[in-house]
């Protein structure tokens, strides 16, 4: 076998690893990390045809170079359009939320009291002063016409959590800050 069917061998093993990039990046169910296989395998397999000492360090250089390359595109994958689709929000899109308009109105909850205008199962409506608002409890039933109170708020779902009814004349002075 000449040197050129060697240059093919690495040829097919440098385009089975772009098109498993390109498997990252256009979603073929796979028919391109398939191709890629097949050409990787078959770069493989031609270099040892040229030599079984040629063809040995290719296969130890493709099983090296097979890792690096899939970390390296996993890394930038979901930074890709169709790797946002598919990976989940991280903690900052939540702060983000958290601070939107709606949500900083129901920051002002914070502490207070509430009663619970049906079962929450753990979650369902509670009515602060005339204002329904939807919340979850820390995981606890609660029945209906139970009070509530809120523990916390993040990213815009309201925690409570069943409480005895509160003596009104005290909270009046209270600052729930």
């Amino acid at each position: 076998m000449d040197s050129m069917n060697l240059t093919l061998a690495y040829t097919l093993i440098a385009v089975g690893f772009l098109l498993l990039a390109a498997e990252m990046f256009i979603p073929t169910s796979g028919t391109l990390f398939v191709l890629a296989l097949a050409a990787i395998a078959g770069g493989v397999i031609m270099a040892f045809m040229y030599d079984s000492s040629t063809g040995l360090l290719t296969l130890v250089v493709v099983v090296i170079a097979m890792p690096v390359v899939g970390s390296v595109l996993l890394h930038y994958w979901p930074k890709t359009p169709m790797g946002r689709r598919l990976f989940l929000s991280t903690p900052q899109d939540d702060e983000k939320a958290a601070k939107m308009p709606v949500h900083l109105e129901l920051e002002a909850l914070r502490g207070r009291f509430g009663k619970a205008l049906g079962a929450l199962r753990p979650s369902g409506i509670v009515d602060f002063d005339g204002w329904r608002v939807d919340v979850i409890t820390e995981g606890l039933m609660v029945d209906s016409g139970q009070w509530v109170r809120v523990m916390d708020v993040k990213a815009g779902k309201v925690v409570v959590r069943p409480v005895e009814k509160p003596n009104l004349d005290d909270l009046e002075n209270t600052d729930f800050r």
